[in-house]
């Protein structure tokens, strides 16, 4: 009896671990039920042939054009170095799903984290369920992206550019967040709106930044998106609208605002109005929009997507505080950004350029000037930055993908003693991405 579950346990793991999963009947055919060995076999293949395995890894090196940069691409350099190896990602991903007879989902479960040289984290774990009645709904709760734009949620071992967009990092840091969203999203192909996928949901706010929850507050984020459709011959439309509506308790006694002045600058000033323990508000909106054009060379693809709204943040930063300090005075902020990608293949669809320009304002009711001016209550949280990247991707194989991309990033200029000029803070990155 050890023998047999020493032997299936053995059996189990290599039917995890094995590539693509070897079809269910190949595996069947090997196994002899007529004796005990195979009976125990049989029974550990039914219990773990829902399970799939996948992952990635991402190292890579990257050049600064100084030491000890400020950067968004993969984080900031030592303070005495301007190059450097790592792993960005390192992804191991299990799947645990169930169907119905008629080849429906009814129930799935995802684990994902993230193993570098910087330690170990959890990425995603959650449940969804789907009704098996109508075929139109679906819950997810647990550790998840949030449903809010293009770029978040789009897969960092399928996304081209290297990271995510500044205005992404910072205002919905590591995409992900605890919650419970409802989805509409026919399964039928014969349903009206299947091109259609609306997501609702509740979440705690301050992401994966944070240990815990820190106020009674919640973020509501809701997205409307439509799928790919052709519209015409070889051509391809797709894109969504989002929002975001949530809040953050005020722990001091006034908040900060921006005010526009005698001289016509504008800063940020105290505003008692509003008492301690109130509601501080964040509201995100945002449009996005995919063209697609297949081609004899594979395609060309332009993507676009802009963000807008009110975010509340500390003096030093712009991003949804992780953690909240009593008596802490926050800061009021109108934003905007965008995001634009071009991609084209070359000559085949393993030959790939890149072009992407971000831009993330997070004050737009000040200007450069305004920024260090004495008394102004302006920091370098409130400089408006600009990317502009190009790249070259070579897909190798289906398992293998090199990715060489220089950024020319540019800062306003400002009163700051540290940015009276734009900042060299361009970087090159190569990185070998290995999936299975």
């Amino acid at each position: 009896m050890r023998n047999l579950k020493l032997r299936s346990a053995v059996v189990a793991l290599l039917l995890c671990v094995t590539p693509c999963f070897v079809e269910a009947q190949f595996l069947m055919d090997m196994i002899d039920t007529t004796k005990d060995i195979g009976r125990g076999m049989l029974g550990v293949f039914k219990k773990y042939d829902h399970l799939t395995i996948g992952g990635y890894m991402q190292p890579q090196f990257q050049y600064a054009s100084d030491t000890g940069i400020n950067s968004y691409s993969g984080g900031n350099f030592p303070a005495s170095s301007n190059n450097r190896f790592m792993f960005r990602r390192g992804r191991v991903r299990f799947d645990y799903a169930r169907f119905t007879k008629d080849d429906y989902p009814f129930v799935q479960f995802a684990f994902q984290f993230d193993g570098t040289e910087r330690g170990v984290n959890i990425r995603d774990f959650w449940g969804r369920v789907w009704d098996t009645k109508w075929h139109l709904f679906a819950l997810t709760t647990g550790m998840f992206a949030r449903p809010f734009g293009y770029e978040i949620n789009l897969s960092s071992g399928d996304r081209e550019a290297p990271e995510r967009g500044r205005m992404s990092q910072i205002l919905l840091r590591t995409e992900r967040d605890m919650g419970a969203m409802l989805s509409f999203e026919p399964q039928e192909k014969s349903n009206r709106f299947h091109q259609v996928k609306l997501d609702a949901g509740f979440f705690n706010g301050q992401g994966l930044t944070g240990p815990n929850d820190y106020d009674r507050y919640k973020d509501f984020i809701g997205q409307i998106r439509w799928k790919p459709s052709q519209i015409s011959h070889n051509l391809f439309l797709s894109g969504g609208v989002s929002i975001l509506n949530g809040g953050i308790r005020q722990p001091g006694s006034y908040r900060y605002v921006s005010v526009k002045t005698a001289s016509g600058n504008y800063q940020m000033m105290k505003d008692s109005s509003h008492a301690t323990g109130s509601k501080m508000p964040r509201k995100y909106q945002g449009i996005n929009a995919q063209l697609r054009w297949k081609n004899r060379w594979g395609a060309t693809e332009l993507r676009g997507e802009y963000w807008q709204g009110t975010q509340t943040a500390t003096l030093a930063s712009s991003e949804t505080p992780p953690t909240l300090v009593n008596g802490e005075n926050l800061y009021k902020r109108s934003f905007n950004g965008v995001f634009v990608t071009f991609l084209q293949n070359i000559v085949n669809d393993k030959n790939q350029l890149l072009i992407k320009y971000d831009m993330y304002d997070p004050n737009t009711e000040v200007k450069g000037i305004d920024i260090g001016q004495t008394g102004s209550n302006l920091s370098a949280a409130d400089i408006k930055f600009e990317t502009l990247g190009t790249g070259f991707l070579r897909h190798i194989n289906e398992n293998l993908k090199v990715i060489l991309f220089y950024e020319f990033v540019a800062n306003e200029k400002t009163e700051l003693p540290k940015y009276t000029a734009d900042v060299k803070d361009n970087v090159f990155t190569c990185r070998l991405q290995f999936r299975f």
